[in-house]
């Protein structure tokens, strides 16, 4: 049976001193956070990204060490659009079922934060603590496009996350900071590789423990990137973009996929109700996975 763990943590009322405080983080949470740190400490970690309970029993079984969530199928599953319009009571209750559905470390899309001040992320995070999350995302885009949070800001944010982690009961949380200064063009062109490294420094003073770079394809600034990065640097393998192997060959330490899954799995049912629908036929479901075998990865 899960038990709530006993941290010995700074006591704010009398400076110098440690307290003991009960959190309701499980030894199993903690277990799992710690995990996630391993293998992030590891050579690669390849993070095909999960957007709900059933998509990531499917990627767990398919032999991934970790699960990582992505904002815009999360959305979508939703009925929503991406780009920061899910609220945070759906994004933590999404993240709880996924948990309970894998035995594996989840990390969680959290977008940005759900709330521009540093509150509004501290208060994500301690939800997504509570939900059973060992892993965050925060981007530092202020909406879809830009502008971005200045370095300063967004180091507050993070700051932020980083100490309503260890006031939840799980210091060991893996904090991940994006940054979109080339995903959405930010500056000019010459100077983004600076801008990232400028914002890396920062996010990393502020407890940050990877930088993510999406929109960076170029192996060239990705071998810059990783070769100056403070921190560990996380890049998105696209369909038509560099594989895996030449990602990890500039020094990438995590790659994911995005949204890219979802797309597939929506492609897939948009073309046999299609074809269905048209022809009477349904030869697109012929390699479908089996009911028993999907069937078998939900316990009751």
């Amino acid at each position: 049976m899960p038990v709530d763990s006993t941290l010995i943590l700074p006591d704010p009322a009398a400076p110098g001193t440690t307290t003991a405080v009960t959190t309701g983080v499980t030894a199993s949470t903690r277990a799992k956070a710690q995990r996630l740190r391993d293998l992030s400490a590891g050579p690669l970690l390849v993070l095909p990204n999960a957007w709900d309970a059933g998509s990531a029993a499917v990627v767990a079984a398919a032999g991934a060490a970790a699960i990582a969530t992505t904002s815009g199928g999360v959305s979508w599953s939703h009925g929503l659009g991406d780009g920061q319009t899910l609220g945070r009571t759906d994004a933590v209750e999404a993240a709880r079922r996924i948990v309970a559905a894998v035995p594996l470390p989840v990390t969680v899309d959290i977008e940005g934060g759900y709330g521009p001040d540093p509150a509004d992320v501290a208060a994500t995070v301690r939800a997504m603590v509570g939900a059973g999350a060992v892993g965050v995302n925060l981007e530092d885009s202020t909406a879809v496009g830009g502008p971005l949070f200045t370095p300063a800001a967004q180091a507050a944010r993070l700051r932020a996350a980083r100490e309503a982690a260890a006031a939840a009961g799980l210091p060991e949380l893996l904090l991940n900071a994006r940054t979109d200064v080339f995903l959405f063009g930010i500056g000019e062109e010459s100077g983004r590789l600076d801008e990232t490294l400028r914002r890396a420094d920062a996010y990393a003073e502020a407890g940050a423990d990877g930088i993510f770079v999406r929109g960076l394809l170029d192996l060239d600034l990705l071998t810059a990137l990783c070769a100056r990065s403070p921190l560990p640097v996380n890049a998105m393998a696209v369909p038509g973009g560099p594989t895996v192997p030449a990602l990890a060959a500039t020094g990438v330490r995590r790659i994911s996929l995005g949204t890219a899954l979802a797309q597939a799995a929506y492609t897939a049912t948009r073309n046999a109700a299609a074809e269905l629908l048209a022809t009477g036929h349904h030869t697109t479901l012929d390699n479908a996975l089996p009911f028993g075998d999907l069937n078998a990865l939900f316990h009751p």
